[in-house]
């Protein structure tokens, strides 16, 4: 990897807020050329994963629940935070056995990426999880409200196609999968 002639140096930093799931710095940083922003923010996050699972059957497991952000409700692929103590990996297992009650299988890192390079300071580990079968029931947090709902190939490239699946973090790796297929 090349040297980074081109980082910023932090002359000081701030904690404006610092809670469980939102963490925001406020930095005073000098850029190589000399210019000073007394203000960049950052958002301080654990690293996040998100599973593609798809059954020994070939059925992909895409949840629907409502975002409010948007205020909307579509679908998504499993998704969460990675614990500490946690491999990304096992903090994918555990989330797609908590949120849908499937496990097992065989299991690929597809790709990790940023979710926004900028102003994040964190990971987004996205996992490819084949042949998984059901094993139990949902565990949800009482925040959570997911409906599981498998779905063909087919269907699931078609949500895509129709603009119902609206995170970056989860068309980035479905897109992916789909165009390695072909």
């Amino acid at each position: 990897m090349e040297k980074d002639e081109n980082k910023w140096q932090v002359l000081h930093s701030e904690y404006l807020i610092n809670r469980p799931w939102l963490t925001a710095r406020r930095d005073h940083v000098r850029l190589p050329n000399g210019t000073e922003n007394k203000e960049y923010y950052v958002l301080e996050y654990p690293d996040w994963v998100n599973v593609i699972a798809i059954t020994a059957e070939g059925k992909f497991i895409m949840e629907r629940q409502y975002r409010h952000g948007l205020q909307w409700t579509g679908y998504e692929i499993c998704a969460g935070v990675c614990e500490k103590g946690e491999t990304p990996l096992q903090s994918a297992q555990r989330e797609l056995y908590e949120e849908t009650g499937f496990g097992g299988g065989e299991w690929t890192l597809l790709m990790s990426i940023s979710p926004n390079s900028s102003s994040m300071n964190n990971l987004c580990h996205c996992f490819v999880a084949r042949n998984v079968k059901q094993v139990s029931t949902q565990h949800l947090e009482p925040t959570e409200d997911i409906s599981i709902h498998l779905m063909t190939e087919d269907e699931v490239y078609d949500l895509l196609k129709n603009n119902e699946v609206r995170q970056a973090l989860m068309l980035a790796p479905l897109w992916r999968y789909f165009a390695e297929k072909k």
